[in-house]
């Protein structure tokens, strides 16, 4: 059983920052994804950024060059780096991992980034 536990939301101004956290244990293979997506309210669920276990990152255009993810193979951990938020950015943020080897596609259970004044 693949656990993934998110931290690090929270409400921020905009312009602000904040770094989240994806902690993952339980069996699954090291060759994976591991990344992030969001659900902002009314709307569907969207890919935020994605990086591979060889480092190969993928991002989505609204958020190139002010999110950066990272990931701690070791600690199985992956991060979300956000920068220069925009209120359009307010969504519940979701840690995935895709476990290449098995097609195990595993979901955590969200944080909520809220960007206002």
């Amino acid at each position: 059983q693949v656990q993934l536990v998110e931290s690090g939301g929270g409400l921020v101004q905009p312009g602000g920052s904040l770094r989240l956290s994806c902690a993952a244990s339980g069996s699954f293979f090291r060759v994976n994804t591991m990344g992030w997506y969001r659900q902002a309210p009314g709307k569907q669920r969207e890919l935020v950024a994605v990086m591979t276990s060889g480092g190969s990152a993928n991002y989505a255009d609204s958020v190139k060059g002010r999110f950066t993810i990272a990931r701690d193979n070791n600690k199985r951990t992956v991060y979300l780096v956000m920068t220069n938020l925009k209120p359009e950015d307010t969504a519940v943020y979701y840690c995935n991992v895709v476990d290449q080897v098995t097609r195990g596609d595993y979901w955590g259970k969200g944080t909520l980034v809220t960007v206002s004044a």
